[in-house]
Parts: C-alpha cells; structure tokens; sequence
C-alpha cells in the first residue's frame, strides 16, 4: 500500500472498523495525518517502513518487545503500532508510544490478522480518485467506492447495524452500532463471512433465492442460533446492475421497518450498486496499470527506468518472484476454464496483498497466468533469494492446501538491465513445478535447472519432429511389433543406475526375468551397455523423445 491512500486517516479507522476490530490503547489519533501505508512486522527481516505506516505487530505480545520496537517505528516515521489485545500498557510501553508519538492500537480477540489486513486495505483504497481522472470522485454525496462510508450512512438512514455482502456472503463493509447486534453478526464480521450453520438456515427458508428473484426487501425471521438462542430480526435486500446481483444489503432490526424505511432501503441498493460497480472499475484500473508497469520492468528494456520510478522501486537491487497454480492438480480438478482463470485472479490478488503487508518496497501484478512480484532487496544481497523463498513459503502455507501454487524466486538483478534475466529464471523454474503435480510447491532455477534443460530440450526436438533414431529406435518398433516392454526395461535400468533387482522391483517382475528382457534389449537394440556414452545417448533420447509407455 502506498502513498495514494494517504487521505485515511487512524481516526476514520477506528470509526469505522470500531471495536469489533480496533480499539484505541494509548495515544491521540486525532492529532495523526493520514496513513501512508500498513506493513506486517517481521522481527528476523525488518521492512523499510513508507510514511506514516500502520505496523501489524504480528507475534508482539510482551512489553520487553513492545518497547524497542517502538523506538524504532518513532525513527521510521510510523503513525500506528497494532498488537493483538490485551495490549500490554505498562508505564514503560506508555512512554515509548508518547516518545515515539505512535498510537497503540489492540486487535479483538477472534479477529485475525489477515482480516484486519483486508479490512485496512478496502479503506485505504477506498479514498482514491475516480479511474483515469486524477481528481476525487463521489456517488451520492459520498466518496466513490467508499463502501464503509456507505454502510453507516444507511445506518443512519434505517435507524439499524448495516452490512454490504457480495453474492457469496462475504463482507464487504459494516457499519457502526455492530454492538447493538447479536452475536451471530459479530461472528459474521470477525470472519468476514456468513458463518455456515446460519448460510445453511437461510438457504433452507429460501432466502438467497428471494435476494436473486426480487429487488425488493425481504423480510427474515429470527434464526436458531447454535446455542439455541434466537437471532434478532433481519431485513435484507439485493444490489442490483441490470439483472447482475452484485450483492446485498442486510440491516439487523429489532423492530419491522417502517413502509418509508423499507421504500428507503429499496432506493439505497440502486446507490450501493453504483458503489459497488466503482470499486470493480478502480481495481480493474489499478490492477491494468500496475501490470503495465510492471511488465516493462520485467522486460528490462528502454521503457523498464521509467516503469522502476513509477513503482517506486529504482535505484537498488531487485528480485523476481512468480506465482501460479499446479498445472497438475488443476486438471485432476477437473475446472472449467472459467473458474480456473477466476482461481488465478484471486491467488494473484492475495499474492499482492500479502507482498503488500510484509514487503512494502514491492509490486506485483497477473501477467498471463502467472503472478509476478518485483521486490527491493535489502541488507545482505547474498541472503535475498533464501529470505524471498521464506515470503513465499509464508504465503503458501497461510492459504493452505485448495488453490495448489507453486512459486518460484529468481537471481538478483543489480540494476534494471538484469531484471529480465531474473523473470526467465523464474518462469523456467516455474515450467517444471507447475508440472510436478505439487510435490515441490517452491524453487529456485538453480535447484532444477536439469530438469528445466529436459523440458526445452523437447520443445527443440517437437519442433523439429525428431524420432528416435538408432537403438532406441529399434527398441521401440520391437515392442510396438511384439507387445513388448524392452524401451521400458531399459528405462527402468539406466533410471536406477544397474541395479537390477530395484529396477526388477520397479516395474514388478522377478529379478530373473528382468535380467533376461535387459539381454534381449542390448541385442534388439545392437547397444553396449556397458559403454558410458552409448548409456548417456539413450538416458537423453529416453527423456526428451518418449514417454513412460515407450511412445513418442
């Protein structure tokens, strides 16, 4: 996150976010300017910090921590420090904040750090200009985009706690008054997420086939909860472009709404949608100039100075990261090309909000199926390509097992010309481990370079229509005449190095028997293998001219 959204302020945070998230420790927010950025604290490979950042800190939980980070957020020029709460406020933690004029602020319990990340990240970009325009940008009397400023302004408008969901019940933003709710709408906003028990309730009373029919409200009876207790009331309604759902809108109201408010609430999701449109154009349009910038960097031709300034990132030595999804187990999958290229869209996404909060000095941005990060390589060069392989691993195992990526983390570049080098190191890396149906979910080129070489080698001998020739050769139309395994006997030998029992065992036949075809296969063949250059010919042609079966 950078300096564009700098028009946040720490108090409009707390406003909205309120203390279903956040809760004001020690300091004065009011006196603080916008916030320029939010970075995770990472205590083994401290970030560079931008102007006025909001610091996670992740892990930080004692006053002996707390202290001397501290010190160094006053010198980096932060605004913010996040710990989980409690917050320990001891006389000396009270007195680093003041000396380093940064507030405390406590994370709820229940709420995770990634959420309060993608909550922090929809605020501040939610004050940018208007696509293309360069100047600030309102619907309604309301910034643009601004979902959070939308939700408490129909707040008010209904007298009731308000959340704007997409069509997958997911938050998008919430109101304040959360406390006036029950405990299933904090739940729901603590995981950003209708919880399941209460989506199954709803689907099962036809409620989310009312929202797709009808633009009108619909009205929902109290819930059971899982501990037996009654949800309160609930009035919803869809937002709507055309015959696009794009979400809704749900008010939680202890009392029926009044014929007014309900006509109201009508009007309001023909707004919400106008909002929610704005949102997708701006991303749209952030997510197309940051790939074009970043694609003339990774080219490193004349237009890669200009497109490092832009990004913020010329000047200092660079890396390359890649990230896409298992070729492999998306097949296995068995997706359609819709979802797949949607599956795509968010791993890139979550990528560059994860290089975001623990990287700063980054862009990232989807070119083709492929999510490329540049990172700024600080302290020792010699050390960067083993702390980006820890990034990444990070943000593999945070997501988990569903979406399958692999990544790959390419060479530093001392200056622009030696990006391009470091985005082919990453895309070959890439090729082999999109190929291993997830077994290695991270490389680097140097690690695979041999099996990268076996994969351009192919592409050489496809376009030339190479056969096998020679021995091989005949091994092959042996087999294709007598349904015979002789190719696959010879590859299992050379593959285990001669020997014969484990290469017997391999393909489950007795050692004797595989004894016998390995004889037959060296006269077939009119091959010595005894000799180490005609074993080396046929270990080559074995890997770039036929498959397992012995087939081309």
């Amino acid at each position: 996150m950078s300096d564009e959204a700098a028009g946040a302020s720490l108090a409009r945070l707390l406003d909205d976010l309120g203390t279903t998230f956040l809760e004001l420790a020690h300091g004065d927010v009011a006196v603080a300017r916008g916030i320029g950025g939010v970075v995770i604290h990472d205590p083994l490979d401290p970030p560079s910090l931008p102007p006025r950042a909001l610091v996670l800190g992740v892990g930080v939980d004692s006053a002996a921590d707390v202290v001397p980070l501290l010190g160094g957020l006053g010198a980096g020029g932060a605004s913010a420090l996040v710990l989980r709460a409690p917050v320990p406020l001891t006389p000396e933690v009270r007195a680093a904040a003041d000396d380093a004029g940064v507030a405390l602020l406590g994370l709820s319990r229940g709420a995770s750090w990634a959420q309060l990340s993608e909550m922090l990240r929809s605020l501040l970009v939610a004050g940018d200009t208007a696509p293309g325009t360069g100047e600030p940008d309102s619907l309604g009397g309301l910034p643009s985009g601004d979902l959070f400023a939308v939700a408490n302004a129909l707040s008010a408008l209904l007298d009731a706690p308000i959340t704007i969901e997409d069509r997958s019940s997911r938050v998008l933003a919430f109101s304040g008054r959360q406390d006036e709710a029950d405990p299933p709408r904090v739940e729901t906003i603590l995981g950003r997420q209708v919880p399941s028990h209460y989506m199954r309730v709803l689907q099962e009373r036809g409620v989310f086939r009312d929202l797709l029919r009808s633009d009108r409200p619909v009205v929902v009876d109290p819930l059971p909860g899982v501990d037996g207790e009654m949800t309160l009331p609930r009035v919803a309604v869809s937002v709507r472009a055309g015959d696009e759902v794009l979400g809704s809108i749900w008010a939680v109201v202890p009392e029926p709404l009044s014929p007014e408010r309900l006509g109201a609430l009508t009007d309001s999701a023909k707004l919400v949608a106008l909002h929610l449109l704005r949102v997708r154009a701006g991303a749209d349009v952030r997510r197309g100039v940051r790939a074009d910038l970043l694609a003339s960097a990774l080219a490193g031709g004349a237009g890669a100075p200009d497109a490092l300034e832009r990004l913020g990132l010329a000047g200092q030595p660079l890396l390359v990261v890649g990230m896409t999804l298992d070729e492999v187990h998306a097949a296995g999958a068995d997706v359609d090309d819709a979802s797949l290229t949607h599956e795509r869209q968010r791993l890139g996404d979550a990528f560059a909000l994860h290089l975001a909060a623990v990287h700063p000095r980054s862009a990232a941005a989807a070119l083709g199926d492929v999510t490329y990060g540049l990172l700024a390589v600080s302290g020792d060069v010699d050390q960067a390509e083993e702390r980006a392989v820890r990034l990444v691993r990070d943000f593999i195992d945070r997501i988990g097992e569903r979406m399958r990526p692999v990544a790959a983390v390419g060479t530093v570049a001392a200056d622009f010309s030696g990006i391009s080098h470091s985005r082919t190191s990453v895309d070959r890396a890439l090729r082999v481990l999109r190929r291993g149906g997830g077994e290695r979910r991270i490389g680097r080129l140097e690690d695979l370079q041999g099996e990268a070489l076996v994969l351009e080698l192919q592409d050489l001998a496809s376009a030339r229509g190479d056969e096998p020739t020679g021995p091989l050769a005949r091994l092959v139309a042996y087999d294709a005449r007598h349904r015979s395994s002789l190719v696959d006997t010879l590859r299992a030998w050379l593959d285990h190095f001669g020997d014969a029992v484990a290469a017997a065992d391999s393909l489950f036949v007795h050692p004797n028997t595989f004894r016998y075809r390995l004889r037959r296969a060296a006269e077939v063949g009119q091959v010595d293998l005894d000799d180490a250059d005609q074993r080396f010919a046929l270990m080559l042609q074995l890997r770039v001219l036929t498959a397992p079966s012995g087939t081309r």
